[in-house]
């Protein structure tokens, strides 16, 4: 449910969700209210009055009686639950007229979601195991043909299943199994990929189980390891979890752990174990959340990028990092899951996605197939934003692709006060054009802790905007504020005073947190300009943009633009996929149908090595500023930073 939220004096409205805060409802409305302490109730300086309407909560200690008798509120605490009109007091709002102007509207892209009854409607809900029950003809003397005969016979004539096989550890169940279903029994066939390959039969249950058949999707991130239970019967997800991959204490990024897999003898054992556990801990917490039995889990699809894929099935990946950058395989066969560690039966397959290079590897392929880009005539920019950076660009009848190292900036790293998207990270961060005042929100509304990654490209974006910082990412020090200060010879900009954060210290964004941020958003568009180039087109050609990844999920679009991460297009041509790799592998467990065309859009995919692409450098170089040295890049971008600086 939707209400409308009036703001008086200016007469801005916005309509906003159910439940929404109100220092988050004024920032979409590009309404300025004084809020330092990050929306948890602590600075009490987002009074406003409430003249119309009720909200749930908003009262604190900074509100008298006579205060809260007039109406007064705190916005930070206060819930959303029917029609308002507020009214911003002179105190509060610091002149808010310009903000609006700033905001640019805040666009908010599309989210690209996965249906099952899609899958259904088109016939291709069917999963690379399926169960299918058996009522088999008791053995008699008359007809006393083997068991495994008696299976598969039934299977060709019953159910049209041919071009079967059962391996060794399997026979050596069947007589048992058969005569305690009393010849009634389920078995698992895993499809093939290829049209003539063969169908295997991978267990056998006595009696009726086929509604029991589950299996688990994982994504394996550098950052994290993410997996959700699925039932493969009815298509639903019954349980998710996420944890963060152990192996960051051997270092935060691919190469730190190519050279810790390198340099100890048993290093690549070590990290193959503790991302083992993750997937072990993972599953242990989804099987208890869907009450889902271990031996009635089917089959695991993981997905990772090369270094982690490689990690995972214990297969040295120094060659990885050296030119000229070839992995072991871009190809892996199923296997049984249990070989690599993994808690599940003997029966569980394991499907890993395949890769196309050393840098883009089988998650960006999930995520390829979970957008359906391979399918589209669109001219398509798929974008995974983070520390690990790859893209590709085509449609249903090419694809390129490349990757670039972008640094850890996006997820926090190398930056002063920088940390993940949790508890206390400001995320949202808007400021007074005259007075240099910010108005910030953090994650959960908690005392603030930090910077997570998508609030420093917001960060970013409205210091540039109100010329807080020029285009190289340094300090107006000609600015009438205090926020602006030299500390220990660094310039920076105070974000919430000690008093109000929960880490008992100033929190400031410096210039070296600027250019760490700049550099890392110089690395993805530079990369996609070469990509581009290097086919013939150019950002005009773009016809959509799709974003990957937590982090994309999270990134304000007009800031993103506005500091030339991403190409200018038009918001409604943005669409967010969220967690790509874990939706490829969700739809990898659902559809083999789907499952064929992986191989198609692997064998699609041209790859391009920036490091022997010249002409990266020099598009790389022009990146390093905000939002780039070729302004008609950005022509609206321009002209609003143009006209911002007139007034």
């Amino acid at each position: 449910m939707t209400y409308s939220v009036k703001f008086l004096p200016y007469g801005i409205k916005v309509e906003v969700e159910e439940n929404e805060s109100l220092i988050r409802a004024a920032m979409e409305a590009g309404v300025h209210i004084n809020a330092s302490c990050g929306g948890g109730g602590v600075c009490g300086k987002c009074r406003v009055m409430i003249e119309e309407g009720q909200v749930e909560g908003g009262i604190s200690e900074h509100l008298n009686d006579e205060d809260r008798e007039k109406g007064y509120r705190l916005a930070c605490i206060s819930k959303v639950t029917s029609d308002l009109v507020v009214r911003v007091p002179v105190e509060s709002q610091m002149d808010t007229g310009r903000l609006n102007d700033q905001s640019g509207g805040r666009h908010t892209a599309k989210a690209a979601s996965s249906d099952v009854n899609d899958l259904r409607q088109n016939g291709l809900f069917i999963p690379p195991l399926e169960k299918i029950y058996l009522e088999l003809d008791p053995a008699t003397i008359e007809d006393n043909q083997a068991d495994v005969t008696r299976i598969i016979n039934h299977l060709r004539f019953k159910h049209d299943e041919h071009r079967l096989t059962m391996n060794l550890s399997l026979i050596r169940k069947v007589p048992d199994i058969i005569r305690e279903g009393d010849f009634k029994v389920t078995v698992t066939i895993m499809r093939p990929v290829r049209e003539d390959g063969k169908n295997e039969i991978m267990n056998i249950e006595p009696f009726d189980t086929t509604h029991r058949n589950f299996a688990v999707a994982l994504d394996i991130g550098t950052t994290t390891v993410y997996g959700q239970m699925l039932d493969l019967h009815t298509g639903e997800v019954l349980a998710q979890h996420g944890e963060f991959n152990s192996q960051i204490s051997y270092g935060e990024d691919v190469i730190s752990r190519i050279m810790y897999a390198e340099k100890n003898e048993d290093g690549l054992h070590t990290l193959h174990l503790k991302v083992v556990e993750n997937i072990n801990t993972i599953i242990e917490k989804i099987l208890k959340q869907a009450n889902v039995l271990r031996r009635e889990v089917s089959t695991i699809t993981l997905a990772g990028n090369s270094t982690m894929t490689q990690l995972l099935l214990e297969i040295n990946p120094k060659y990885i990092r050296r030119e000229p950058y070839v992995p072991a395989s871009i190809v892996y066969p199923p296997f049984q899951a249990k070989e690599i560690g993994i808690h599940l039966d003997d029966h569980a397959v394991a499907l890993v996605y395949p890769g196309v290079s050393s840098y883009v590897g089988g998650d960006i392929i999930a995520g390829i197939m979970a957008s359906g880009m391979y399918r589209s005539s669109e001219l398509t920019l798929f974008m995974d934003i983070g520390t690990n950076a790859e893209i590709a660009i085509g449609h249903q009848d090419w694809m390129v692709c490349t990757a670039a190292s972008a640094g850890p900036a996006f997820e926090g790293g190398g930056v002063k006060f920088g940390m993940r998207a949790s508890k206390g990270a400001i995320e949202d961060f808007a400021i007074n054009p005259e007075t240099y005042e910010p108005m910030i929100i953090t994650v959960g509304n908690k005392k603030a802790k930090g910077i997570c990654g998508s609030g420093l490209i917001t960060l970013a974006a409205k210091l540039l905007e109100t010329g807080v910082i020029d285009s190289r990412g340094k300090f107006n020090r000609n600015l009438d504020t205090p926020r602006i200060r030299q500390t220990d010879e660094i310039w920076e900009y105070v974000l919430v005073y000690r008093e109000n954060t929960d880490i008992d210290r100033d929190i400031t964004i410096t210039e070296p947190d600027l250019d760490n941020l700049i550099r890392a958003k110089g690395a993805m568009y530079s990369a996609t300009l070469t990509l581009l180039e290097d086919i013939g087109l150019g950002i005009k050609d773009i016809e959509r943009i799709i974003l990957a990844g937590g982090f994309g999920s999270y990134v304000d679009l007009a800031s993103a633009i506005t500091i030339g991460l991403l190409p200018e297009i038009e918001p409604e041509k943005v669409i967010y996929l969220g967690n790509g790799s874990l939706l490829g592998c969700k739809i990898n467990c659902l559809t083999n149908a789907l499952r064929k065309d992986v191989a198609r859009v692997v064998n699609m995919m041209t790859n391009f090595e920036l490091a022997s692409t010249p002409s990266y450098m020099d598009h790389y170089m022009g990146a390093l500023f905000l939002p780039h040295t070729e302004l008609n890049y950005f022509p609206k971008v321009k002209e609003r930073l143009e006209r911002l600086r007139k007034k």
